[in-house]
């Protein structure tokens, strides 16, 4: 099935549509769905690098609307929709204690790993912010520099590169934006022991 989706997300790109597909993944990416904006946004980034940043901006515009959807699904609607979503995809019993052992610090930290690097997924850390009471304008610019920095610099990548960055994004960016994401946590955890 996961196959399935991924094949009928990467069809979408070659559509007339796809910038407003790319905006409708994007969105639901960010508090629903399973698979990453990157999956239509690389092919189409590739096939029209003059529109690299407007498809950044596309992106990244309707990540954070999504995100937003996500943080007011898990302030306003946990118990009703957040729940039997988080259940489907058997990420409730980790969402709950992650839910009960986290602090205000870490959801900002986790919101900033989930943007660049997918960890944890993004939908779970809008979710996590809505139902821990995040305060939304600090959720919405932390959504805002994280999702940027990821579609902004894929675009980049992809307009200085071409092609062949595509093999490196599409296998290694999860690494490097998990390296990225590591350095901050190090950076985080160096803070909280010494200041």
């Amino acid at each position: 099935m996961l196959r399935r989706l991924y094949d009928w997300t990467m069809s979408l790109a070659a559509r007339k549509s796809a910038e407003v597909w790319l905006a409708i993944i994007a969105f639901v990416e960010s508090s629903i769905f399973l698979v990453p904006a990157d999956v239509l946004f690389l092919p189409m980034a590739l096939a029209r690098p003059q529109k690299a940043w407007r498809y950044a901006l596309i992106a990244t515009v309707a990540s954070v609307l999504g995100g937003i959807a996500g943080w007011y699904l898990g302030h306003y609607a946990y118990e009703a929709l957040a729940k039997p979503i988080l259940a489907f995809y058997g990420k409730l019993e980790a969402f709950e204690q992650l839910k009960n052992s986290v602090g205000y610090e870490t959801l900002v930290l986790l919101l900033v790993t989930s943007g660049l690097a997918h960890l944890p997924p993004i939908k779970v850390v809008t979710i996590l912010s809505g139902a821990a009471n995040i305060n939304l304008g600090v959720f919405i610019v932390s959504a805002i520099i994280a999702r940027g920095a990821r579609f902004y610099l894929i675009a980049w990548l992809l307009r200085r590169y071409g092609e062949g960055i595509r093999h490196f994004i599409e296998k290694r960016l999860g690494l490097l934006a998990g390296i990225v994401a590591a350095v901050l946590i190090v950076i985080f955890v160096g803070y909280r022991l010494f200041i």
